[in-house]
């Protein structure tokens, strides 16, 4: 029996009555990606990049993600062809390819993620949850159809060429990367740095005037609001990670003493 997949993370753009708000899923975990899928969020964003994520382990989340609304996005950790092939083919119908700085390097990513004659991408949909193994009709013809590629923007070089990444036929959509553009500009670890802000909107500006989609990541509420009043299409506003962190943190600042033994971490 013929089965279909779901839309695309493009395709829920398109329709979005109001910026759709996510967040990462970085634990590895395909229970604690379950329950962030549960919590009512619009998209979650697994990560290979930055996370303890490798192909087995994202299509554990993939799975137990399925069942909910919420839509998964995996960021490969480097637009590689035998990487990206690796990750369509294991099911995962929307990709973030981080550090694209130009306008070839978001075609090279095009390319990977299509079929020949106009992309790289290796052909083993008969092996491959992608295409349900053959069950998807007609998935080679219309595997365009079947996912989205969004490029992310983390330097000021991005920055600066965003309007010829975003014009990329088969770039559904622009992330900005804030932590790493900071990096880029002299300013680690100051993401919220007005002038890397000042960046972010100017990159914004270019992408929606070639009328794509554009994402942020900002754990900051206030940075986060300033971004969705610009016209961020979709924002993460936290992490798995991070929410345990600071909630463990919490337990202890308010039943362990503050004189209390030390880690050594």
């Amino acid at each position: 029996m013929p089965l279909r997949v779901a839309p695309t993370f493009r395709d829920r753009l398109a329709e979005a009555s109001r910026p759709l708000i996510g967040m990462w899923v970085c634990s590895g975990s395909p229970l604690v990606a379950e329950i962030c899928a549960g919590a009512g969020l619009d998209w979650l964003l697994i990560d290979m990049e930055h996370s303890p994520n490798g192909l087995e382990s994202v299509l554990g989340q993939l799975q137990a993600v399925a069942a909910y609304p919420s839509v998964p996005l995996v960021r490969v950790p480097i637009g590689d062809v035998v990487m990206i092939k690796q990750v369509l083919d294991i099911g995962a119908q929307n990709l973030l390819v981080p550090m694209i700085s130009s306008a070839d390097e978001a075609r090279a990513t095009v390319e990977a993620v299509r079929y020949p004659p106009r992309g790289r991408r290796g052909v083993g949909s008969a092996l491959a949850r992608s295409a349900r193994w053959n069950r998807v009709e007609g998935y080679l013809e219309n595997a365009d159809d079947h996912g989205s590629l969004f490029v992310q923007i983390e330097t000021a070089a991005g920055v600066d060429a965003a309007a010829d990444i975003a014009a990329v036929d088969g770039v559904d959509g622009v992330f900005l990367g804030p932590s790493d553009l900071a990096a880029s500009m002299g300013l680690l670890g100051q993401q919220t740095h007005a002038d890397v802000v000042a960046a972010v909107h100017r990159a914004f500006e270019a992408i929606r005037a070639a009328s794509k989609p554009v994402g942020v990541n900002a754990f900051d509420p206030a940075v986060a609001r300033s971004y969705l009043d610009a016209g961020a299409a979709f924002v993460l506003v936290g992490a798995d990670v991070a929410l345990l962190a600071r909630g463990s943190e919490s337990l202890i600042a308010q039943f362990i003493p503050a004189a209390g033994p030390q880690s050594s971490y």
